[in-house]
């Protein structure tokens, strides 16, 4: 059982050498892209039930002991996100496929996209099964490297331009991590995740709270948190539909999954923290009212990204196992919603040929299949019942209820209030988009590029994929149940994190 720990890191590493390999056979490339995600998915499975049946599983590599080895760590949360991650790039990798085939042929191959793309999984896997900080700087500089490449492929120079802000500040970001690094080193003598929590609370309290802002500093910016949130708007929507989907729905949730992971098993947090409240309070509102503002929907979509992170803050900052809870909820749901709505924004482009909400109409006259597939995921964003999204939000709602205190009600004011407004701004691409009559598609301004717009084309491959992306999020409402118990027991491990650490260090780590 421990070996298939490091399978989701090495297999799409070997695929993707194989898939370069082959670059001039598209149907290995796509098979083996299809295949090593499927058998990620399965792992993932496999990993999370015996997680929740018996602890966390863990693989020592190179058989030397934590904490002076590398240690991989499948727990409740990380196996629960990492089968949720795996289905999402399957999907998007399937539209992708399909897309390409539309567009290109069945027989061109593409030599970069699906090695860097294998690579990007690789790295999403590492960050959320990794044990200790600094193969956590590794799997960001993983992420970093490959979605640069996926992001520029066959672009313009001012789509180079916009993607150059994504990768200064992913740069300025790493520099920070590594330096947050060697300060944990210096101070404690390990970055082991599973040993810090017995050294960290061995330092004094002003070196404490240094490193654990540091620490927010510095996944703020990869979760793009407000007002480290300014390169996303800028950078996420220059990109073809498959990557901006992928981008949206996993690696600013890494970023997230970073905070919680640090935040609850490294440092002691016994009531919930103030700073962390307020800056959640600003990330929802100033998201929202962001979207609001604009007209461009991948632009909107991006900033209600933004937005609906603060949720994610919100139940952290609380410190509570149901505001944890919640926030595991609201990730697995986000992650899914998140990643259907830019493939959905990529099918209304390729039939409208504009991402300007006054440069078109009809789609729902024209393409109902579209509309219904956006409808879904926008509702569950806005928190409406019975979809998703509402289930994780009042998770949080009630935690933010349960602790009382006026900065927990000043917050879960402003998510009501934000989910109002994301109804509000979802609404008006409802209106923008979708009503109305049919309006002429716009020419592809550049039809050399990756970003392939105005043809009117869709294959099944990608209205299937989509579709399959709106049905998990529609299946995480339907078994909120047993998934909400999961995450209350997940929830649990965070808050103690016992037995995270007696299963890394033995049973002498636990204490």
């Amino acid at each position: 059982m421990t070996v298939l720990v490091a399978l989701p890191v090495l297999l799409p590493l070997l695929a993707a050498a194989l898939s370069l390999v082959a670059g001039r056979a598209p149907r290995v490339q796509r098979a083996l892209g299809v295949l090593v995600l499927t058998a990620i998915a399965v792992i993932a499975g496999v990993l999370l039930k015996e997680a929740d049946n018996h602890g966390p599983v863990v693989l020592q590599l190179g058989g030397y002991a934590a904490p002076f080895g590398i240690t991989l760590v499948a727990d409740r949360l990380a196996a629960l996100l990492l089968l949720v991650s795996a289905l999402v790039t399957l999907a998007v990798l399937i539209f992708s496929i399909g897309q390409r085939i539309t567009d290109y042929g069945r027989h061109t191959a593409s030599t970069a996209f699906h090695p860097m793309y294998l690579v990007l999984c690789a790295g999403v896997s590492l960050a959320y099964l990794t044990g200790d900080l600094f193969n956590l700087f590794v799997a960001f500089e993983i992420m970093l490297s490959s979605s640069y490449v996926l992001i520029t492929r066959r672009t313009t120079a001012d789509r180079v331009r916009a993607s150059m802000t994504y990768v200064i500040v992913s740069l300025a970001s790493s520099l920070l991590f590594i330096t947050m690094i060697a300060l944990v080193y210096a101070a404690t003598g390990t970055v082991n995740l599973a040993a810090l929590p017995e050294k960290i609370a061995a330092l004094s309290p002003g070196v404490q709270t240094s490193l654990g802002l540091l620490m927010v500093v510095v996944f703020g910016i990869k979760a793009a948190l407000v007002p480290l949130h300014f390169w996303l708007p800028d950078s996420y929507p220059t990109a073809p539909a498959p990557i901006t989907a992928v981008f949206a729905g996993l690696l600013t949730k890494v970023g997230v999954y970073a905070l919680i992971r640090t935040q609850t098993l490294v440092f002691v947090h016994d009531v919930g923290w103030t700073v962390l409240l307020v800056i959640a309070l600003l990330t929802m509102l100033i998201g929202v009212l962001g979207a609001i503002a604009q007209n461009d929907l991948n632009r909107m979509l991006s900033f209600l990204l933004v937005s609906h992170i603060g949720y994610m803050l919100f139940g952290l900052a609380l410190f509570t196992v149901l505001g944890l809870a919640g926030v595991i909820l609201y990730v697995v749901h986000h992650i899914t919603v998140q990643a259907a709505l830019f493939l959905v924004s990529g099918l209304i482009t390729r039939h409208t040929g504009t991402v300007s909400l006054q440069g078109m109409s009809g789609v729902a006259k024209a393409y109902p299949v579209i509309a219904v597939l956006f409808a879904l995921p926008a509702l569950s964003l806005a928190g409406i019942p019975p979809f998703s999204g509402f289930v994780a939000k009042i998770a949080l709602l009630q935690a933010g209820a349960q602790v009382g205190t006026a900065a927990a009600y000043a917050v879960t004011a402003a998510a009501v209030l934000t989910s109002l407004l994301t109804l509000f701004a979802v609404t008006k691409i409802w209106v923008g988009a979708f009503w109305g009559k049919v309006s002429e598609p716009h020419q592809d301004p550049d039809p050399d590029d990756e970003v392939t717009v105005g043809t009117g084309s869709t294959s099944t491959g990608m209205l299937v994929s989509t579709g399959g992306l709106v049905a998990v999020s529609v299946l995480i409402a339907v078994f909120a149940g047993p998934l909400s118990a999961m995450s209350e027991r997940a929830a649990a491990d965070l808050l103690d994190g016992s037995a995270y650490r007696a299963a890394v260090l033995g049973a002498e780590g636990s204490g």
